[in-house]
């Protein structure tokens, strides 16, 4: 990946799963509008299907082709990247056929025939470091790809586990990751979940999500990823960590202006 030589972040964002086709089409329209007017190099992203949920009663997705198809029409109408997770290795030859980064899920990074399964399809790898992995044993899952030849890996941090309920950012690990040769990219969202909820449905904290992407930026983060959506009070999937569309221009507005002076001589 080569988005680290860009003289701006770049941002992953979307909804975190395909709802409906008018939804994924309306946050895609807005993003593409947004960040080509601020100079972001932008990829959409939505899972196709959430094979993790608290509650089994939770909404998993439309149908894996369905939705797969929905975020190749993103790729196809706004010509950007789009990327997807998937859970086995019998998916990643299904995502790839629409997709162009397959993302590695936290729980499963240190899966190695899935990072194998992966590297074998010649995309873009980005793997999201574990809640329970140190960002230093990160190196291992970038080895895990590389050795199937596949040189375009990106690593994620998406917070640590701190007790049951409740994850933290260690920023330490942006760095740390980067000395791999690898773009990192900071979670914004997923970093303030509040999982293992006792109502069954995963918490967070929306309102902190300025403060851990203007920190990231601050320490070198290559990009940000963001999940976001018209009304996430009723979004279909994580709408408790979710940024509301309508502030996502405030928020990247500031970001560039941190990352200029980060970078100014």
């Amino acid at each position: 990946m080569e988005f680290s030589k860009q003289p701006n972040f770049f941002l992953i964002s979307g909804p975190c799963v395909v709802e409906s086709r008018d939804n994924v089409m309306e946050i895609a329209a807005t993003l593409v509008e947004l960040t080509q007017r601020l100079g972001i190099p932008y990829i959409f992203k939505a899972s196709y299907r959430k094979a993790n949920r608290s509650s089994s009663k939770s909404f998993t997705g439309l149908g894996d082709e369905k939705a797969l198809e929905i975020i190749a029409e993103v790729k196809e109408k706004y010509g950007v990247l789009v990327t997807t997770d998937f859970h086995t290795e019998e998916e990643a030859s299904l995502a790839a056929r629409y997709v162009d980064i397959l993302q590695i899920p936290a729980f499963l990074c240190r899966q190695s025939s899935l990072l194998q399964a992966a590297g074998e399809t010649g995309k873009i790898i980005n793997i999201k470091k574990g809640q329970f992995m140190s960002p230093e044993s990160m190196k291992f899952a970038v080895e895990k790809i590389r050795e199937t030849g596949n040189q375009q890996i990106a690593l994620t941090d998406r917070g640590t586990c701190f007790g049951y309920h409740d994850l933290v950012v260690d920023f330490r690990g942006i760095p740390t990751m980067k000395e791999f040769g690898v773009p990192v990219i900071m979670d914004c969202t997923h970093a303030l979940q509040q999982p293992n909820q006792t109502s069954g449905v995963t918490g967070g904290r929306p309102d902190q999500i300025p403060t851990i992407a203007k920190a990231a930026i601050a320490v070198g983060a290559d990009g940000l990823f963001i999940e976001t959506h018209p009304d996430p009070k009723n979004a279909k999937s994580d709408g408790a960590n979710m940024l509301p569309l309508h502030e996502m221009e405030a928020l990247l507005k500031q970001l560039i202006k941190i990352r200029a002076a980060v970078h100014a001589e």
